[in-house]
């Protein structure tokens, strides 16, 4: 999309007047699941480099979802604990078996809340019939998540990026629970989840906006994400959730040295 493109052309613009302001001498620059899939993909890598003088290294999926589980690890500390990572992203979700330390299975899906919600959420508040049928294409979508689910057989659903951050927040307010600013680990349960599940798929995007702890940013698609975490609530059980403040770019970080 042109206007997207130009969106991100204006950001990467401050940044290099921020960098050069402040005479960093390396930058690293990722492209995630919309630039992967982009048609022009090449002509706005050039477009990037030309104006702004960033080169911009396209991530695999599995290369992001081990940036992912660097991330995540170094804020929940997972060696002791099997868990599913599950990274909601617009475009894509990765998802990352943990445990013993290390890596046991991941893999990405282009199956991100954006790409969802302009499949099913037609309707505001969602109706029943949009969620049977996201649940529907979940079940056949995922059945390598589920396979993997039942191999492993993870205790913890391990939650990060933005959907994950924006139900602890209203958990949170709700039960009138302080956080230290900049935690790796903030709050949220699993029947803290599925009270705020019932409310959000009951209201319209006002009612939902007018949730303490909701941004703009995230109300639109928090519904169909929210859908995916139900989904896989469903299909195994998970004794714990657990919400990393630390995901890919805490990961690169992490990897620093290796890059």
């Amino acid at each position: 999309m042109p206007e997207a493109e130009e969106r991100a052309i204006r950001t990467l613009k401050h940044f290099t007047a921020t960098l050069q302001a402040n005479q960093v001498g390396r930058v690293l620059a990722f492209g995630t699941s919309a630039i992967r899939v982009a048609r022009n993909q090449q002509a706005f890598l050039a477009r990037i480099q030309a104006e702004t003088n960033i080169t911009v290294k396209v991530l695999s999926g599995d290369e992001e979802a081990q940036f992912i589980y660097y991330g995540v690890n170094k804020a929940l500390r997972l060696e002791n604990d099997r868990a599913l990572i599950v990274d909601i992203g617009g475009g894509s979700v990765e998802f990352i078996i943990a445990g013993e330390g290390r890596m046991l299975w991941h893999t990405s899906l282009e199956i991100g809340a954006q790409r969802l919600m302009e499949k099913f959420h037609h309707h505001d508040p969602i109706a029943p019939e949009e969620i049977t049928g996201l649940m529907t294409f979940l079940a056949t979508e995922m059945k390598p998540v589920l396979q993997a689910i039942w191999q492993f057989m993870p205790k913890t659903l391990a939650g990060s990026s933005g959907t994950f951050d924006t139900l602890s927040d209203i958990f949170c307010l709700k039960h009138q629970i302080q956080t230290e600013p900049n935690a790796p680990e903030t709050p949220l349960t699993i029947q803290g989840f599925e009270e705020i599940y019932a409310d959000l798929i009951q209201k319209d995007r006002n009612a939902r906006l007018a949730i303490p702890g909701m941004i703009e940013m995230r109300v639109d698609m928090i519904v169909v994400a929210c859908c995916l975490i139900r989904f896989l609530l469903d299909q195994h059980r998970f004794t714990s959730i657990r919400v990393s403040s630390y995901s890919m770019k805490e990961g690169i970080l992490e990897r620093l040295d290796y890059l």
